[in-house]
């Protein structure tokens, strides 16, 4: 009898200890598979950081730019610059006596290949093509009298500053006292017939102001240097380059009727080259080298607004 008791009491032993070993590995996987997903919650996976690195590394650089960098470190690695510039828009750019191009935007274009400390090659364009050779990668960026609209940025990027001048003014010699258009009561003003200044002048000019109307911008220019007329109302590049004719005039700019000041254009999505770009304009600006050009090309101090 007692050694039957001894079997049965050994045999729940040994079916205890079974049970508890049991129990213990079921409950240290349950505490490892808790540990886990609560280290998983939130945070990313050894197979997602392989994911993300893969389609990192094999994602498609921006529309209009050859990977980081872009137009820009194309150019240091070619050490030259392809620039974009009028040919025949006087005196932002023409083809001078020499059959060398000059003007202000070609000064602008050799500072900016001084700026990179890379060779410059001139692109020549006209105000239709100036937009397509930038497009076709014919030139790294456009520095010809090109004004900023909402149509052309769907199209290119624009520097966030302008960097010449480009407006309608009121022009005399120092000796008039006229800073704003209620000043030119008693005054003659000369205007071209049915250009911008006309149709502005008219408008907003105030009673007393006698305004003479010429066929085109010549005879207008020629009314003033004759003395037939006080002021005359034209726009800048037209009034720098009598200024830079007739320095013995004494002429110079009253005050600015209208203003469309001009941009340098970079490829759409080209945002190294663009904020390149913004600092060097930022950098002429200051140091003052723009207005030396401005003085020198427009007869006048850089005039550009601020925003």
């Amino acid at each position: 009898m007692m050694h039957r008791l001894f079997q049965f009491f050994s045999h729940a032993i040994r079916v205890r200890s079974s049970w508890l070993k049991t129990l213990t590995v079921v409950a240290i996987s349950f505490l490892f598979t808790v540990s886990v997903v609560s280290c998983s919650n939130g945070s990313v996976t050894s197979q997602e950081v392989a994911g993300d690195v893969s389609s990192s590394t094999t994602s498609e650089p921006s529309e209009g730019n050859s990977g980081v960098g872009g137009t820009l470190n194309s150019i240091l690695d070619a050490g030259s610059v392809k620039i974009a510039v009028p040919q025949d828009s006087p005196p932002f750019g023409s083809v001078g006596t020499d059959g060398e191009p000059q003007g202000y935007d070609i000064e602008v274009a050799k500072l900016v290949a001084e700026a990179l400390e890379v060779d410059l090659e001139l692109v020549p364009v006209t105000s239709t093509n100036r937009i397509p050779y930038l497009q076709t990668n014919r030139a790294d960026m456009v520095i010809s009298s090109l004004g900023a609209t909402p149509e052309r940025a769907k199209s290119i990027y624009f520097s966030s500053t302008p960097y010449a001048p480009f407006f309608s003014g009121v022009y005399g010699t120092t000796d008039a006292s006229v800073a704003d258009y209620e000043d030119l009561s008693g005054y003659s003003v000369g205007v071209t017939q049915g250009a911008l200044e006309d149709l502005e002048l008219s408008e907003k000019a105030p009673d007393g102001v006698e305004i003479k109307r010429f066929e085109d911008n010549s005879i207008t220019v020629s009314a003033l240097l004759a003395g037939q007329v006080d002021l005359i109302a034209t726009g800048n590049t037209i009034a720098g380059k009598v200024i830079q004719d007739n320095p013995d005039a004494d002429l110079e700019n009253k005050f600015v009727m209208k203003n469309s000041p001009c941009y340098i254009g970079v490829r759409r999505g080209d945002l190294d080259m663009l904020e390149w770009v913004n600092v060097f304009i930022r950098h002429k600006r200051f140091s003052g080298e723009l207005d030396t050009l401005s003085q020198e090309w427009f007869g006048e101090p850089l005039q550009v607004p601020s925003f």
